[in-house]
């Protein structure tokens, strides 16, 4: 009779594999590598993942959890500060040299998914991530046909500040639109 896999160890492997992803990416993913860089065998990987598409698919979750978890936990989040003070606070976060390969990585998935390499596999975290945000500005008091429409241009320029940031490396230029944008986004809150 084959073994259940334990939830716990299936989220520790999940984390460590988002780990990796960050560090190699996502396009060359293989069982037998990552198995070896996590020093486990592939009998291990197949035993929480049936396979590499389950791994996938269950990744991508994982790491959408994470990214949420670490958005909730913001100062201000859930109090009075600004959208446009969180959108910034956001970006001094995922620019910082440690996370920035978790940035290539949510990159690499828009992309992948964008070219039609995800079929099936499109995350929470880009499918819904203006929802998200809207969430936040109706929080605020935006009203619910505004919120979506908003938050899907904000993400949308941050989205592209961010790439425009991780292929030039000019920040202070990236960061002066960036705080245009928060300025905007403020704004809108506020006529709303």
């Amino acid at each position: 009779m084959a073994r259940t896999a334990d939830p716990h160890r299936r989220a520790e492997l999940l984390d460590q594999i988002v780990d990796y992803l960050a560090g190699h990416g996502l396009s060359t993913l293989s069982m037998r590598p990552l198995a070896q860089h996590l020093g486990k065998s592939t009998r291990v990987l197949t035993h929480h993942f049936a396979d590499k598409e389950a791994l996938l698919s269950a990744t991508m979750e994982r790491l959408d959890e994470q990214h949420r978890a670490w958005l909730r936990s913001l100062p201000g989040w859930t109090g009075s500060d600004s959208v446009g003070t969180i959108i910034r606070r956001t970006w001094d976060w995922q620019t910082q040299e440690e996370n920035l390969p978790t940035a290539r990585l949510i990159h690499e998935i828009e992309g992948l998914a964008a070219a039609g390499k995800l079929a099936g596999h499109v995350p929470r975290l880009l499918a819904d991530r203006s929802e998200f945000v809207a969430g936040l500005m109706r929080e605020r008091g935006m009203p619910e046909a505004d919120a979506l429409r908003i938050s899907t241009l904000a993400n949308s320029a941050y989205t592209g500040l961010q790439i425009d940031f991780l292929t030039t490396g000019d920040r202070e230029r990236v960061e002066a639109a960036l705080d245009q944008l928060c300025t905007l986004v403020d704004d809108w809150v506020a006529s709303a």
